[in-house]
């Protein structure tokens, strides 16, 4: 279905996409763009009168047909039917995501809120445990439209608690918007990030901190982070201690304006003591050494779950970080993996052969770095064989070849036989098209999903190569 655009219309259209992919240019590099395929981008409209489907769906209308902008959240009702059964909330929703805002398609974070809208509401949805925070996840450059789910699944299976996810059919103001994953906002929580309540008369209580973009609306420089929300790194990328680190660490439980100056000076302290150890000769003692400070077995399926995705994000962007009360500092839980297992190309992250915690090195120039902790932790032969150890017992099951083809298999089977792929990409007409930052472009759902298999078959091939000879 061709679109129907006025000469108006097309112009804007272009000058917008040009300020956004220049500035896009700036965040990833000169390899991450094809300026001229994306321009090429078609976005038709989802027909009516198309076959209605048995298919868990939301519609969202806003208050007076109100536009969702990227903050503030706005008012608006949310009807969620499932099972013939249909369930009205009230929400407080806006725009949500970094680079991807520039898609068409956008992604959403909601709160629950009161009858008057006055109070956040805690309440279940899609059979999950009852929260108020949630996120509405659109696939738009993953054209399998799956990878998030399943790398979240996959991770749930392995016993790595992530947020818990369920495909839905969006619609706002009327107006379908496709296939997308509704998915459980990182929080404490005892159902989520499971630790103890942090309040302002306790120093070594629950934290949750994250490395990542200094804000969500896509701010591209080191220099915009604030000590009012982030702390930087005492050591650089070569594990050296310098005061120019542009590794920073950000708040994220406690809220920034909730955290006290001592907690502050806590979890820096926190940092800092195991990033000391393992910059030291002596990182790998079996007493005095990491893990004297870590969780090791959450540091080791972290490793896992990003490198067999290769995600370009993992370990530097989007990476997630917890500590409770008295505990060790651990990792997790995982997070955006929309450009994982293959899906960009720029810095070798096409390839399903290579360690993508070596970023550094593929990509020396990009902003956001990975902190030395992981090419530290893999000259440590106890860590190493603890990751062998795992890596061959979740091979031998949940990450066997089969394992995962059967899990893509059955996301597909529930989704065709809905027919909600097409209608996807009727209302999203992408198919065949670049959208950055594809590396490979299929001419259909199919040919992506045959990609997807198949470059993690050679992925798991190789990671068995490196790790069964540790």
């Amino acid at each position: 279905m061709k679109p129907t655009l006025n000469s108006l219309h097309q112009i804007l259209k272009h000058l917008f996409f040009l300020v956004i992919f220049s500035f896009m240019i700036g965040c990833h590099g000169p390899e991450a763009l094809d300026l001229n395929n994306l321009e090429n981008e078609v976005i038709t409209f989802y027909d009516d009168a198309n076959e209605e489907i048995n298919f868990p769906s939301m519609n969202i209308t806003t208050i007076n047909n109100q536009e969702i902008v990227d903050d503030p959240k706005i008012n608006a009702e949310l009807s969620v039917l499932e099972d013939q059964i249909e369930t009205k909330y009230n929400i407080g929703i806006e725009i949500r995501g970094s680079s991807s805002q520039m898609f068409p398609k956008k992604s959403y974070g909601f709160e629950t809120k009161t009858e008057d809208y006055s109070d956040d509401l805690d309440v279940s949805i899609g059979g999950f445990s009852e929260e108020e925070d949630w996120i509405l996840y659109g696939p738009y450059s993953d054209k399998s439209l799956i990878r998030n789910k399943l790398t979240f699944d996959l991770s749930n299976a392995i016993g790595f608690k992530a947020s818990n996810t369920k495909f839905y059919n969006l619609s706002i103001n009327g107006d379908a918007k496709g296939l997308y994953v509704l998915m459980e906002k990182i929080k404490r929580d005892s159902n989520r990030v499971d630790i103890s309540k942090n309040n302002s008369e306790s120093v070594d209580a629950g934290y949750i901190i994250k490395i990542d973009k200094p804000t969500g609306d896509g701010e591209s420089c080191s220099t915009c982070y604030d000590s009012s929300y982030s702390f930087r790194s005492n050591f650089d990328t070569n594990a050296n201690q310098s005061a120019d680190s542009e590794i920073y660490f950000i708040y994220d439980y406690p809220k920034p304006k909730n955290i006290t100056d001592n907690q502050k000076e806590f979890i820096f302290t926190t940092i800092n003591e195991f990033e000391t150890i393992l910059a030291s000769n002596n990182f790998d003692d079996p007493i005095d050494g990491f893990e004297k400070v870590i969780d090791v077995d959450t540091f080791i399926d972290f490793f896992i779950i990003n490198e067999i995705a290769k995600n370009p994000d993992g370990f530097r962007l989007s990476t997630y970080m917890n500590k409770d009360t008295g505990g060790k500092l651990k990792m997790g839980p995982i997070w955006d993996f929309n450009l994982a297992f293959g899906n960009v190309d720029y810095c070798d992250g096409m390839n399903p052969e290579g360690w993508i915690y070596n970023f550094n090195s593929i990509c020396p120039g990009d902003i956001w770095q990975v902190p030395f902790w992981w090419r530290r932790l893999m000259e440590s032969p106890s860590f190493k064989n603890k990751l062998k150890d795992r890596w061959q017992t979740l091979r031998s099951n949940t990450l066997s070849d089969s394992s995962i083809t059967n899990r893509i298999d059955s996301y597909l089977e529930y989704l065709n036989s809905n027919k909600v792929v097409n209608q996807n990409f009727y209302r999203w007409t992408i198919l065949g098209q670049y959208v950055w930052p594809n590396y490979f472009v299929g001419a259909t759902h199919e040919s992506e999903i045959d990609f997807l298999k198949g470059w993690i078959n050679q992925r798991l091939n190789w990671m068995d190569g490196q790790i069964n000879n540790f």
